[in-house]
């Protein structure tokens, strides 16, 4: 791999992971159209957004930081065969489930509500494992001898993040409003699960990572 293929497919897969959690209904967007519907107002669909993403972006960076700080004390190597295994630990919970998990949150909760249910939701299907193999990427270096430094992956954790939040942003926005305009019967002729795929994401990201 090219050294050009090899510092940017992170990034490319940190976008490509953003969008596919925006596609996610289970990430918050059908409770925003839900809101908005509800409301009878487009603005709102467009506003739920924030805390959408701001609920995501929590549960995600928690993780990042968690691998930040492990990596630091543990070989890079070890600490990337274990989440490999705990990918692939997920990805076998999530589809025996079929994610199966209760909740207290209505359809027509509010914005602080939407922000609960975002969070719960991204670490409930474990979205955040999803960055690390991305994440161990670019932090670790050959030349750095298997270990995470905190003054340079800090700060890569961040730019991945705001990548990553940026591009589930636009994906839910559009997906959000184009279900809005068209209505919810769409849904019904239009929509696949995705819980299958959300498990092959899971267990590729594992895969990646103990094969590495």
């Amino acid at each position: 791999m090219s050294t050009v293929s090899s510092t940017l497919w992170p990034w490319l897969a940190l976008a490509g992971l953003g969008a596919f959690h925006g596609l996610n209904p289970a990430m918050g967007w059908l409770f925003a159209v839900a809101l908005g519907l509800h409301r009878r107002s487009r603005g709102l669909v467009v506003l739920a957004l924030a805390p959408i993403a701001f609920g995501h972006a929590v549960a995600v960076s928690a993780v990042l930081l968690v691998v930040i700080v492990f990596g630091t004390v543990v070989d890079a190597t070890f600490l990337g065969r274990g989440a490999g295994i705990l990918l692939i630990a997920l990805a076998a919970t999530h589809a025996l489930s079929r994610h199966r998990i209760p909740h207290r949150i209505g359809m027509q909760t509010g914005l602080a509500g939407l922000a609960v249910w975002s969070f719960m939701m991204a670490s409930a299907h474990g979205a955040g494992f999803m960055l690390i193999p991305a994440l161990l990427s670019l932090c670790v270096s050959p030349g750095m001898g298997g270990e995470l430094a905190a003054s340079t992956s800090l700060p890569i954790s961040f730019a991945a993040l705001a990548v990553h939040t940026g591009a589930m942003l636009v994906m839910i926005g559009t997906v959000s409003l184009f279900v809005y305009d068209k209505g919810l019967a769409f849904l019904r002729r239009g929509w696949v699960n995705l819980d299958t795929l959300w498990s092959v994401a899971l267990a590729g990201g594992g895969i990646v990572l103990l094969a590495g």
